[in-house]
């Protein structure tokens, strides 16, 4: 089993797609690399904490490569908005990659390599991981005619996967 850290946004849509492929074994939303110690969600939400929201991904490397998982996240999120995904603006939400290894570091810089110079996902090492609090952990999965799920989350499901 594998771990990969990805930031695209609002961890809810994220975490629904990543929950969604074969091969991962679980999705746990948190907060990133920010200077604040256990923060909450209303810490986060300031934009001045320095934390990402992430998803936690724990994969089973014999059936789904981290570069698989690279094509996923970045054909389901817009990496060359810098601190932006959609309404949702802030540090908080910028495309982001926090690998734990050299090898994750090296996989996901030669992969935005093909992408093109537009490009802003961040790539850095894992610092810290904060579990989001329990009311964000399966988010869509529990909310689904929830607004923001039938009309941002629904949405990007249906194109990824019906495409």
């Amino acid at each position: 089993m594998q771990t990969a850290y990805f930031a695209g946004g609002c961890f809810w849509c994220v975490e629904a797609v990543f929950q969604r492929i074969s091969g991962v074994a679980s999705v746990e939303s948190g907060y990133c690399n920010g200077l604040t110690q256990n923060p909450t969600y209303v810490d986060i939400c300031t934009g001045l904490t320095g934390h990402a929201e992430v998803v936690k991904v724990n994969f089973d490397e014999s059936q789904l490569s981290f570069t698989q998982l690279l094509q996923v996240f970045f054909a389901t999120h817009d990496a060359t908005t810098l601190n932006q995904q959609g309404n949702d603006k802030g540090t908080q939400y910028r495309s982001a990659i926090f690998y734990e290894n050299i090898e994750q570091k090296n996989l996901a810089q030669q992969y935005m390599q093909t992408l093109g110079d537009k490009i802003v996902t961040e790539v850095s090492a894992l610092d810290v991981f904060y579990p989001a609090e329990n009311y964000h952990q399966n988010y869509f999965n529990n909310n689904p005619d929830q607004a923001y799920c039938r009309m941002l989350i629904m949405p990007k499901l249906n194109k990824y996967f019906n495409s």
